[in-house]
């Protein structure tokens, strides 16, 4: 059984730009840390790519930590285009 009072041993990304805007997702604690970098593989226009992510803040939201994440282009595949109407990236799990 688990202890009520344990910590949590999740986080919840926030991705706030790039090719994951608005999307959420979770990520496990390591050693009560969250990741300060992270690459995520994701589809644009059924193209696999890695992308990068660094932690750009933090909050507590009832009792569960948000991170979020904004995109570095400069460490991941190909750029993405900010042209009207392309749907973003979604995560491959």
């Amino acid at each position: 059984m688990t202890d009520a009072t344990e910590k949590p041993n999740t986080y919840v990304v926030e991705y706030t730009d790039g090719p994951l805007e608005g999307q959420t997702d979770q990520r496990l604690l390591i050693g009560g840390e969250y990741d300060k970098t992270f690459g995520v593989i994701a589809l644009v226009d059924g193209i696999e790519a890695n992308f990068e992510y660094h932690a750009i803040g933090e909050r507590e939201m009832n009792g569960e930590t948000h991170v979020k994440y904004s995109f570095d282009a400069s460490k991941s595949d190909s750029p993405v285009s900010d042209e009207e109407g392309v749907a973003p990236g979604e995560a491959l799990v």
